[in-house]
């Protein structure tokens, strides 16, 4: 690595016993080793000699996040003799930090910073996990005009494709006549066809796992129109089913031992006159019949008869990931999906994966005493609550009926959108949660 520049991880210890004879210029930079800071040490020929990287305790995937688009363009290398975990938590970070989303620049893109792994790093796992958070950061930040239904279709017909998965999709009215009422109503006033992808992968002996996608590729908000500032960001409303895709991407590409089903109802929320109305009573794949108290609610909806046809497997584990609630970003903020189990030991260790790695996930209750809020005097069920607060949590409730009682499910409600740039997540488009559950999915097989 003689033409690689090292890349020194600091506290203020080391920084005055390691790294003294570079005192003067320490001090004229006012580097204290603080984590999240970096200082650039120069050689007589005013070349970059090394990097110091404060180095925070403990270490975790975003130390080096942000040196990628900050450095000169140069290789560097990690001068530290670190773990196996270590090494290769501070690849992926680095790796994360190079996404950059160009589609639709003229502008060529600044070259980048590039490291060579230590030895003892996973790059299996990093190649993976970064190709698979790009993945979903690029379907969330294509605009709606190039992320329809169709579009999002076609990115799981790649996947199955290139990891040799099978692919059915259900197109428009025959969403009626096989029996998936709901995806279809909400998406029948979108100039594209609501469908439904529905991928398999993996021995059919493996443990089943099934993961649920929601794909409203834009939200209108329905008859009940969301305001300008609400409807913005509506082209992330799929950021659901990207980021099961993202996951069964990482799934299929590290080759898990499991029987995997990928099921994303892909729609648009769309004004029209054959839009579905407020207080309409809706048929659904349960059979329950559904009042719909708000056509904004309409993920639950679409959700729901995907839900009941991933229990008709009786998978061992069942996942679904949506940008359901805007309660639960007034819950835990935006930056924290929360998520929901019916399950203890699967709730205890996704929270432990989601330490392990980095990817933070929030357990809130399936509190069953508010499932009489949700009662209908016409139907079944409502789509929404009859009180103003605790919204995630009746959304998730909503949910849980269309799922039996005998299968251990995650509902995970994210944000799908970083609003600010951190270390590695850059504004726009995210993957939340999802390394987290996969290493859940991974300890299926231990």
């Amino acid at each position: 690595m003689s033409d690689a520049v090292p890349i020194f991880l600091v506290d203020e210890t080391t920084l005055q016993s390691q790294h003294s004879a570079n005192a003067s210029w320490l001090a004229v930079s006012r580097f204290k080793a603080k984590a999240g800071t970096y200082c650039l040490i120069p050689d007589k020929e005013g070349e970059v000699e090394k990097v110091l990287v404060g180095k925070p305790e403990p270490l975790d995937t975003w130390t080096l996040g942000k040196l990628p688009q900050s450095l000169p363009p140069y290789r560097y290398y990690l001068a530290d003799a670190l773990t196996h975990e270590a090494a290769t938590k501070l690849c992926l970070g680095w790796q994360l930090g190079q996404y950059q989303f160009s589609t639709y620049k003229q502008k060529e893109q600044n070259p980048l910073a590039q490291l060579s792994f230590p030895d003892n790093a996973d790059r299996n796992y990093v190649d993976a996990a970064t190709t698979a958070t790009f993945l979903a950061r690029d379907l969330v930040n294509t605009p709606a005009n190039d992320m329809g239904p169709m579009q999002l279709e076609g990115c799981a017909r790649k996947l199955a494709e290139t990891y040799q998965a099978e692919l059915r999709v259900i197109l428009g009215k025959d969403l009626v006549a096989q029996q998936y009422p709901l995806i279809y109503t909400v998406g029948k006033a979108s100039e594209q066809s609501p469908r439904l992808l529905d991928l398999h992968w993996g021995d059919v002996k493996a443990p089943k796992v099934t993961l649920v996608g929601k794909g409203v590729c834009f939200d209108s908000g329905g008859l009940d129109v969301k305001s300008t500032s609400g409807m913005k960001l509506m082209k992330k409303d799929m950021a659901g089913a990207a980021q099961v895709l993202g996951l069964a991407q990482m799934i299929m590409r590290l080759k898990l031992p499991i029987r995997l089903r990928v099921l994303i109802p892909a729609v648009e929320n769309s004004i029209a006159g054959d839009a579905m109305r407020p207080l309409d009573v809706l048929a659904s794949r349960k059979g329950v019949s559904v009042e719909v108290g708000n056509t904004d609610a309409e993920g639950r909806l679409v959700l729901a008869d995907a839900l009941w046809e991933a229990c008709s497997e009786t998978p061992r584990l069942l996942i679904d990931c949506a940008t359901l609630t805007g309660a639960a970003r007034v819950a835990l903020g935006t930056e924290i999906p929360a998520f929901f189990c019916s399950h203890a030991t699967t709730a205890e260790t996704l929270q432990q994966a989601a330490r392990q790695m980095d990817d933070p996930l929030w357990r809130l209750p399936l509190y069953q005493a508010y499932r009489s809020m949700l009662d209908s005097k016409v139907a079944d069920i409502s789509n929404i609550s009859n009180a103003a607060q605790g919204g995630a949590i009746t959304a998730a409730l909503f949910l849980q009926e269309f799922v039996k009682s005998d299968i251990p499910w995650v509902h995970v409600d994210l944000m799908g959108w970083n609003l600010r740039s951190l270390p590695g997540r850059p504004e726009g488009g995210e993957a939340m949660g999802m390394r987290a559950l996969f290493e859940l999915i991974r300890s299926l097989l231990s």
